[in-house]
């Protein structure tokens, strides 16, 4: 049993990982790849859709800043709190500020991508959708690992203690 979770927990991480991979590495292979000509429009709606993208860019990096300057925020807030109140249950107050506060930047992370997406969503070119795919590999897996981690707690936490 513990032998296929095992199994499972590494094809969930080695699958997205070749597909990112894999698609990188076909872009750079295909030299007649042009997603869209540097500095030429392609049609008449693409500055328009560019100064539309731009607004949602900037609107998502808003979301995530306010999601994790909040949530930060009300962290240190209740952290403060339990070191006022000297908590007799500390270790396990502290580990669920932690767990909040991973489910926050989870959500934050999540938002980025989101920005990093609508950013090379009009007329990318090839070093566009490479950086983006390195970008969001990057955060993918630190978003891959902290879920992983709220996971285990949270299963730490319901499994019945003996």
């Amino acid at each position: 049993m513990e032998q296929n979770a095992s199994h499972e927990s590494w094809t969930s991480v080695l699958l997205p990982l070749a597909l990112i991979l894999g698609l990188v590495l076909l872009l750079s292979l295909n030299p007649g790849y042009q997603a869209g000509a540097e500095g030429m429009p392609s049609n008449a709606l693409e500055p328009w859709l560019k100064l539309f993208a731009s607004y949602l860019v900037a609107a998502a990096e808003i979301a995530a800043a306010l999601v994790i300057g909040v949530g930060a925020l009300l962290g240190f807030v209740a952290y403060l709190s339990l070191l006022i109140r000297r908590s007799n249950q500390q270790p396990d107050s502290i580990e669920s500020i932690r767990l909040r506060l991973g489910r926050v930047l989870a959500l934050g992370l999540e938002f980025t991508i989101a920005s990093d997406i609508l950013r090379t969503a009009v007329a990318p070119t090839r070093q566009d959708i490479m950086n983006l795919g390195a970008i969001v590999l990057l955060r993918t897996l630190l978003n891959y690992f902290l879920e992983r981690e709220i996971r285990m707690v949270d299963e730490r936490h319901s499994s019945p203690q003996s």
